[in-house]
C-alpha cells in the first residue's frame, strides 16, 4: 500500500505515531510519505535549521517528509492557538496536493480535529479514503482544558467533528471508552477500532541505573515518585503537591520529581516555595537519550489528570512509557487507564484530586517490600510488550487501512 501520514506534527518534533510509525510500515512493505508542518512543538518556535517557506520536501531515513507553512505558536492564547491549528489545515488542504503522490489511503492523526480539512480535500482530490485516527475527543478536551469556553463555538466544533466522523472510511480510537462515546454520537459500532497507543520504545528499553545521572538529580538515596511529561490545567497537579505536604514530615525519605514543562509549571514552582515542599523537586525537560534512565531512577511514575468525566474514558500517553520502562505505577485516573494498570498488575490506582488518597497510595508503595515493586513494574514491561507496543500496533493499522480501501 502507498500510505500518506498526514499530521501537523512530525519529527523532529516529539511524535510517536511519526517517524515510528513511518518506519514500521516500511519495514512491514508499505510506501510511506508524510504530509506535516514545519517543526515548532512544543516552544511554539520553529526549530533550528528550518525556515517557515511556501513548501520543502526532505528525506528522514529513507522516508519523504513534505511540509507546508504555519503560523508558530503553542501558548495558552486561544487565539493564537486557533491560528496555528487552522493555518496548517489550509496549507495542507491547498498545497499538500502539489507535493506528494497518489495515497492508496490517508492516516489523519487528529487532534487537531482541523486536521478533518485537508483529510476531507486530499480524499476528493485522489478518491483515496483516510482513517480518522483520535487521540483526544473534541469538544470536550477543549472544555475540559478551558482552552475554549464558548458555548456556541464548542457546539461548532462538535457538529464539525460527527461531519468528519461520517466521511472518514474508519475511526481509530485509544481507548474502549473512546468508542463507547462515539457510537453514543451516531458513528456506526463496525467503523470503530480501538488500537492502544503504543510509546518512543528506542528511548525506554530497560537499561542499568545510572548512578551519576540519579546522583545529579537529587534523586540518590530518597524514595523517588517521578512524574514526566506536561504540567497544565488537565494535569491538576496542585492536588499532588497538596500530597506531597501531607508527607513531607512524615516520611522525609520520600520525593516527588517533575520532570517537563507546560503552562502550570511556574504556579506550581511558586506553591512550591510558599508552602516550603522541601520534598517536591522540578527538573527541566530532558534530552529523549536522558528519559529512560530518568523513568529508571523512580520508584514509582506518577499518572495525574483533573477529575473530569472526559479523562474516565483516555490514557494518558505516559502509560504506555511508564509501562515499557518497567517501573511501578500510580494511577490517579478514573476509568479506561486505571483499568488498564489493574489489568496488567502495573500498580496501584486511586482517586485523581484527591491528596489524601493518593498519600496514601504513595504510603502503601513505600512500605511495600522491593521485589513487589520490582515485579510490578515487571509486569507493565511484559503487558506493554504483548499488549501495546510499536510491533503489535501497526500490524492492527494494517489490517485497518486494508479494510478501508476495500471498502471504496
Amino acid at each position: 500500500m502507498r500510505i500518506l501520514l498526514l499530521s501537523q506534527w512530525f519529527q523532529p518534533e516529539l511524535s510517536f505515531k511519526g517517524l515510528p510509525f513511518a518506519r514500521e510500515l516500511t519495514r512491514l512493505g508499505h510506501d510511506v510519505q508524510v504530509l506535516t508542518g514545519f517543526p515548532n512543538y512544543p516552544g511554539g518556535k520553529i526549530y533550528k535549521g528550518y525556515k517557515i517557506r511556501l513548501f520543502q520536501k526532505e528525506i528522514l531515513e529513507g522516508i519523504p517528509v513534505f511540509r507546508v507553512p504555519l503560523y508558530p505558536s503553542h501558548d495558552n492564547n486561544s487565539l493564537r492557538r486557533i491560528a496555528n491549528y487552522a493555518s496548517f489545515a489550509f496549507s495542507a488542504a491547498s498545497l499538500g496536493v502539489f507535493g506528494i503522490k497518489r495515497p492508496d489511503v490517508i492516516h489523519a492523526y487528529h487532534p487537531p480535529a482541523t486536521i478533518g480539512l485537508p483529510a476531507l480535500f486530499l480524499r476528493m482530490a485522489y478518491h483515496s479514503p483516510f482513517v480518522y485516527d483520535i487521540q483526544d475527543l473534541w469538544p470536550d478536551t477543549l472544555a475540559a482544558t478551558g482552552m475554549v469556553n464558548n458555548k456556541m463555538v464548542l457546539r461548532l466544533v462538535g457538529k464539525w467533528c460527527n461531519f468528519i466522523y461520517s466521511q472518514a472510511a474508519k475511526i481509530v480510537v485509544l481507548s474502549p471508552g473512546f468508542k463507547e462515546e462515539l457510537i453514543k454520537r451516531g458513528v456506526p459500532e463496525h467503523k470503530i477500532e480501538v488500537i492502544y497507543n503504543w510509546c518512543e520504545e528506542d528511548y525506554l528499553k530497560a537499561c542499568d541505573l545510572n548512578e551519576d545521572l540519579t546522583q545529579n538529580l537529587g534523586m540518590a538515596g530518597r524514595f523517588n515518585i517521578v512524574f514526566a511529561g506536561t504540567m497544565g490545567k488537565a494535569q491538576a497537579l496542585s492536588a499532588v503537591l497538596d500530597t506531597a505536604g501531607l508527607l513531607k514530615d512524615k516520611f522525609p525519605e520520600i520525593q516527588f520529581i517533575f520532570v517537563g514543562g507546560g503552562v502550570d509549571v511556574g504556579k506550581l514552582k511558586k506553591k512550591k516555595i510558599e508552602q516550603n515542599l522541601t520534598n517536591v523537586c522540578f527538573l527541566p525537560w530532558r534530552p529523549m537519550s536522558e528519559i529512560g534512565h530518568v523513568l529508571n531512577s523512580a520508584h514509582v511514575l506518577l499518572v495525574h489528570l483533573k477529575d473530569d468525566p472526559l479523562f474516565k474514558i483516555t490514557i494518558p500517553g505516559k502509560t504506555q512509557a511508564y509501562m515499557a520502562a518497567g517501573r511501578p505505577i500510580l494511577m490517579a485516573v478514573k476509568g479506561n487507564a486505571a483499568e488498564l494498570i489493574e489489568k496488567a498488575g502495573a500498580g496501584l490506582v486511586c482517586m485523581p484530586q484527591d491528596p489524601q488518597g493518593i498519600a496514601k497510595t504513595v504510603e502503601t508503595f513505600y512500605k511495600m517490600p522491593r521485589e513487589k515493586l520490582e515485579r510490578m513494574g515487571e509486569n507493565g514491561r511484559n503487558f506493554y510488550q504483548r499488549e501495546l507496543s510499536l510491533c503489535v500496533g501497526v500490524q492492527r493499522f494494517e489490517k485497518v487501512f486494508k479494510s478501508a480501501i476495500n471498502k471504496i
